[in-house]
């Protein structure tokens, strides 16, 4: 039988078997690699990916080792500190994503529809409770604006390139430009800034 590839990729940087034995029970769906200090994890770590590095430091300890170039540190979390802050943290991590909780296990898979699920089922619920109507052209401004804003973020700002991205005619890429108020400006300044 074909075992699923995990959720999370975690590097983990301790030689606490506490801290190990930690996150071994809260992320039972990941795939945790173990090494004892950053350097050691330059030297032996191969170009796989990883979500996630928690290190333990000492305040004695020196400067950071070089991490190793395939990290994409806008894709990676950090978390760094001493034994108890790191247990500390470990706890808080745990608390909240206690199971048996129906949005962690309708969100776990990642996929966006399951997302979205949840996020717009605590929308509707929000808008309900205040007796709201003309949810359907409400939520489809509130998905279709950050949606072409990060098709115009992608293209640079290229609006023939955004339309083809999205599938759209570009004339009415610009009219939706116009009428959810898109600052094109800002989004040329972001891609900018991005790349």
């Amino acid at each position: 039988m074909p075992t699923s590839s995990p959720t999370y990729n975690i590097v983990l940087l301790t030689t606490d078997p506490a801290v190990h034995t930690h996150v071994q029970q809260i992320f039972t769906d990941a795939s945790i690699s173990i090494f004892q200090d950053a350097a050691t994890f330059q030297r032996e770590s191969s170009n796989h990916r990883v979500d996630v590095v928690i290190e333990e430091r000492s305040g004695t300890q020196g400067p950071v080792a070089p991490w190793p170039d395939h990290l994409d540190f806008t894709q990676t979390l950090f978390i760094q500190g001493t034994r108890d802050v790191l247990r500390q943290t470990l706890t808080m991590i745990q608390a909240m994503i206690a199971p048996g909780s129906p949005q962690l296990n309708k969100t776990r898979d990642g996929s966006l529809e399951n997302y979205l699920e949840v996020k717009m089922g605590e929308f509707v619920k929000g808008m309900r409770s205040g007796s709201a109507r003309n949810l359907h052209p409400m939520l489809i401004s509130a998905v279709e604006r950050p949606l072409i804003t990060s098709a115009l973020q992608e293209t640079r700002g290229n609006q023939i390139q955004a339309a083809e991205l999205l599938g759209l005619n570009r004339n009415t890429l610009r009219k939706k430009i116009t009428n959810l108020h898109i600052p094109l400006k800002q989004t040329k300044l972001r891609a900018n800034r991005s790349a």
